[in-house]
């Protein structure tokens, strides 16, 4: 895994004025544990909020920075903080930090909290601070059994430090901190799994309302934000909204700097914080290097293996929400797949879509019955064994198990990749329609509630 600053070939050294996520991060990949994070100003955020701001006002700077969630769905955080109940007499409250990370090609979580572990539990103090939580869970993928130990680790360095535990800074504010692995399930990225799960219940979405502001976890209020989005807290706090805003590129509608990487067969695949805006054609040739010696391009995916198939045309879009909005699909996590020229796209959905099948929490009938119907058209078009009308019957599942048709986002994000590969690469699918096949009707279209 490598991590490049702002120029090509890293020409220019990261800073804490432009790399508010990754300047403090070691040549070596080493972990920066507590001496040396509080050498690099490390704390100096959270002391700040607890000396010389109140509460509300943390809550307002954050809001006023334009920060939004950075695991894919994209709420603004200072909104989502301001939905914690003002009722003084709640005095349990919790803030949950959701680490699953099981996005496939995403890693950006993972880095943070291997190699900065300090930073995403001093986000997390000062969030604690704003939203008067006494008690917080790190929800983390139990794969990352690295990034478990490191957290564990600087937890206990911060308690020792009096950074974490009862009257933290003399401040009369107590805040425990616990890193909770899970067992292992795409669907607890989804924030009210996460909570039935941290309860040791199934993990299945609840129905909202009620949100988690209002009954979280065991019934309490409780807020949950992304690893990456908890690490842009600090350095808001330490060095103002102005120069946060300033980060993001001349068009970006959304603020701040972003994780953003490329996978698949690139020169050099790998991590990088970037501002907001910068287009995908520089993510991918500056920083990614384009495709190795022998490969082409043939199309890409923005953030993570939920969001559409872009063509090498649209890399000129801006990464950012709106930015890739206009091209058809969406940020997600900002992480870029490249999928090259020797790729048949049959195989590559049938795969995606037998994952996606995989980790359906099965609430639902639309996902439950929906998604392994599709593995099944796609396996059947994979073998040459397709039927007329197996390909119209994949586009109905797609509408059937669009947004708002099914009970939390899963499916939605499951059938996106699908849509858009029959939408560029339809002959690849057509090839694998026997050719004496007998035709099958359609799936009917959706029926639209009011329409």
């Amino acid at each position: 895994m490598t991590l490049t600053s702002f120029g090509p070939a890293n020409r220019i050294k990261r800073s804490a004025e432009t790399h508010p996520l990754t300047w403090r991060l070691r040549d070596d990949g080493e972990a920066v544990w507590l001496d040396e994070y509080q050498a690099k100003n490390g704390y100096a955020a959270a002391r700040k909020a607890f000396a010389d701001m109140a509460q509300d006002d943390i809550v307002q700077t954050v809001k006023d920075s334009g920060l939004k969630g950075r695991g894919g769905a994209g709420f603004p955080t200072g909104v989502k903080w301001g939905l914690m109940p003002k009722d003084e007499s709640i005095n349990i409250r919790y803030l949950l930090c959701n680490a699953d990370e099981m996005e496939p090609n995403t890693w950006k979580d993972r880095m943070l909290m291997e190699q900065l572990p300090h930073l995403l539990i001093e986000g997390m103090l000062i969030s604690a601070r704003a939203l008067k939580t006494y008690r917080g869970y790190i929800f983390l993928r139990g794969e990352y059994t690295t990034a478990a130990k490191h957290l564990n680790r600087a937890v206990e360095e911060a308690k020792a430090a009096g950074l974490l535990g009862k009257n933290i800074l003399g401040s009369g504010f107590d805040f425990e901190l616990f890193v909770h692995t899970g067992a292992g399930r795409y669907i607890c990225g989804e924030e009210t799994a996460l909570i039935n799960s941290l309860e040791g219940r199934r993990a299945n979405p609840r129905s909202k309302p009620p949100f988690p502001a209002a009954v979280g976890v065991w019934g309490k209020p409780t807020c949950v934000n992304n690893v990456e989005t908890l690490c842009n807290v600090p350095a808001i706090i330490a060095d103002g909204v102005d120069w946060y805003k300033s980060l993001a590129r001349v068009g970006s509608e959304d603020m701040g700097t972003k994780l953003m990487g490329f996978s698949g067969k690139v020169k050099n695949p790998g991590l990088w914080e970037l501002p907001f805006g910068v287009t995908g054609r520089e993510l991918f040739e500056d920083y990614a290097g384009g495709m190795r010696d022998g490969y082409k391009l043939k199309c890409w995916q923005p953030g993570g293996a939920g969001t559409g198939f872009l063509l090498p045309e649209h890399l000129d879009a801006q990464m950012y929400a709106g930015g890739i909005a206009k091209v058809g699909t969406r940020m997600g996590t900002g992480l870029a797949m490249a999928v090259d020229d020797s790729v048949n796209m049959v195989s590559l959905l049938r795969n995606m879509e037998e994952f996606f099948s995989r980790e359906s929490c099965g609430f639902c009938t639309p996902c439950r019955d929906g998604l392994p119907w599709s593995v099944k058209l796609l396996r059947a078009i994979e073998n040459g064994e397709g039927q007329a009308g197996d390909i119209e019957t994949l586009l109905g599942l797609v509408g059937f198990l669009g947004p708002g048709k099914t009970f939390c986002a899963h499916a939605p994000g499951a059938v996106e990749p699908l849509g858009s590969a029959i939408k560029y690469f339809r002959p690849e699918f057509e090839a694998g329609i026997a050719p004496t096949s007998a035709v099958v009707p359609p799936l009917a279209k959706p029926i639209v509630v009011g329409a």
